[in-house]
């Protein structure tokens, strides 16, 4: 984002906002893709056909189209219900659907950190469970349904048997090897460090920013209340692009 573009959203996601602090046949873009014009080229067909990779520190997970013009980083907790409200009435269907139409990538550091402030292990598990789903060319759909499906943060409901089970809701996702993975944690080491990179973006040390929490290109939100708020983050979009908002 150039200079003017990011003041330009800065101010006006700033203005008059009150902090909230919350709690297949996909893979990765082509070369051509990835360094193709950016004019004329069309939006995804679905959410399907939307590449998703694993980034090369091992922990953020990208949606989108590589060249993207705007980049949107969020931090979320699977059991966390404010992220809940993000993905389902909040910003989440605007984000996902100006992922498909390639106006922005979407990057995802998951966090775990409500199992030791709760009690259990149903985020890490969740969390664990994202990773195959990439695995298997299946994040986007596997989030959405996570989300959708989310039991009270308290009840610790993210058990092996109900990831299965949502798992099931996503078409060809399940196999021996999905199953295998959740049932063994497979994907530990990733659950640890996706969780230690969250805190690393914390203002004290051990302590994440909160969830949901966003940036647009490496810049924090001034105020993460836009993410509730589907017109105001629409309009934040706009502005990311640099596009005139009222």
């Amino acid at each position: 984002m150039v200079a003017g573009r990011r003041r330009a959203w800065l101010v006006w996601a700033g203005a008059g906002m009150v902090l909230v602090a919350g709690c297949g046949g996909r893979g990765h873009a082509s070369q051509a893709e990835a360094e193709g014009e950016r004019v004329g080229v069309a939006a995804y067909a679905n959410v399907e056909a939307v590449p998703e990779q694993l980034g090369l520190d091992g922990t953020t997970i990208t949606v989108g189209d590589p060249k993207a013009a705007v980049t949107v980083h969020l931090m979320e907790d699977p059991r966390c219900p404010s992220c809940e409200q993000f993905e389902r009435t909040g910003g989440g269907p605007v984000l996902a659907a100006a992922v498909v139409r390639r106006e922005v990538r979407a990057q995802y550091t998951m966090a775990s950190f409500l199992d030791d402030r709760l009690g259990g292990d149903g985020s890490k598990r969740a969390v664990n469970a994202l990773r195959a789903a990439l695995e298997a060319g299946k994040f986007t759909e596997f989030h959405a349904v996570l989300y959708s499906n989310q039991p009270p943060e308290e009840s610790d409901g993210f058990t092996t048997a109900r990831l299965l089970e949502l798992a099931a809701r996503v078409p060809g996702l399940r196999s021996p090897a999905f199953d295998s993975a959740v049932k063994t944690m497979k994907y530990r080491a990733f659950v640890k460090a996706s969780e230690e990179d969250y805190e690393v973006k914390g203002t004290e040390e051990g302590v994440g920013p909160g969830t949901p929490s966003a940036e647009i290109d490496s810049y924090p939100l001034p105020s993460n209340a836009v993410l509730y708020d589907a017109e105001a983050f629409t309009e934040l979009l706009r502005a990311s692009r640099g596009e005139q908002v009222s």
